[in-house]
């Protein structure tokens, strides 16, 4: 029987983890994929207190040595399933049903794609959803960006550096990110932004070759040979909605305390309801998530 399980190793669960193991309690966190998970995807972060220009990479190992030198468990599973037995709660895998007193849903985000003929058929092959991942594989070539966001603005800024040039295809009339990012994308000399346009096809054979725009009055192709899509997350929550009662966006709806509406079951980070989705609220929610759950523990 474990005090606190948590589900997904990004920011929140690991802080979760750090605040958890140091109250003395026994702590399981489960993780599908890496260890940080999205933020491994970001070159650099320049938003977090007292952390000057550290890669993504870099934070999510740092946070995770902290946690496996503390002593917290990992399995490297997916959660399928929670029930709610009251006095504890069972956490079903492929492979095993464990216990626990309390668990924590940190389960974040995922890419959103674009929904087009052949996208998944030619990821990894011209299509990618993260620039700082793959951007080294199109040096010198052409590329766009789907969307509109501080994102999609990373993304083409860091492009820009690597590639010939970067296009930013959006749908709406104006970019949706910070003005810091816009007078940034501004200083760049090969990036272009194409507005109130969309992606309406995918071209080529093996890889990909042109992609086919729509902006509203004309339809006309593009050659790049990469596309970085942008525009936005799913949270990923779907195996749960059984039990926690879910938004229509798919958000755990939980307030800042990060209570959900079964006693004993909390979320925190990207995958509940919130106004600001950031590395340091991911944080934040993971320490507020650790102590309502060592709260819970030690009052039962």
């Amino acid at each position: 029987m474990y005090d606190i399980i948590i589900v997904g190793a990004g920011p929140a669960g690991l802080t979760a983890s750090i605040y958890a193991k140091r109250s003395n309690k026994k702590v399981l966190v489960f993780e599908s994929s890496v260890p940080g998970g999205k933020i491994n995807n970001a070159h650099m972060i320049d938003n977090y207190p007292a952390l000057l220009h550290v890669s993504g990479t870099e934070f999510a190992t740092n946070i995770y040595s902290q946690a496996k030198e503390l002593g917290v468990e990992f399995k490297f599973e997916r959660v399928n399933e929670i029930k709610d037995l009251t006095d504890y709660k069972e956490v079903s895998t492929s492979t095993c049903i464990y216990k626990s007193k309390t668990v924590i849903l940190a389960t974040g985000n995922e890419n959103r794609s674009l929904g087009l003929l052949r996208e998944k058929e030619l990821i990894g092959k011209g299509i990618s959803y993260c620039a700082t991942c793959d951007g080294n594989f199109f040096k010198g070539k052409d590329v766009c960006v789907i969307g509109g966001g501080n994102i999609a603005l990373l993304d083409a800024i860091y492009l820009s550096d690597i590639v010939n040039k970067v296009y930013i295809i959006y749908k709406k009339d104006k970019l949706n990110a910070e003005d810091y990012l816009v007078n940034k994308l501004k200083e760049k000399n090969n990036i272009e932004v194409i507005l109130n346009s969309n992606v309406v096809k995918l071209n080529g054979n093996n890889y990909l070759e042109s992609i086919t725009i729509n902006n509203g009055s004309e339809e006309y192709d593009l050659n790049v040979f990469g596309l970085f899509v942008a525009i936005g997350l799913n949270p990923q929550n779907e195996n749960f909605k059984n039990i926690i009662n879910i938004d229509k966006n798919g958000y755990i709806i939980a307030g800042e305390d990060c209570h959900t509406n079964i006693n004993g079951i909390f979320a925190c980070g990207d995958n509940r309801t919130k106004e600001l989705r950031q590395l340091v609220t991911a944080c934040s929610d993971g320490a507020i998530a650790a102590i309502e759950a060592i709260k819970y523990v030690n009052n039962k």
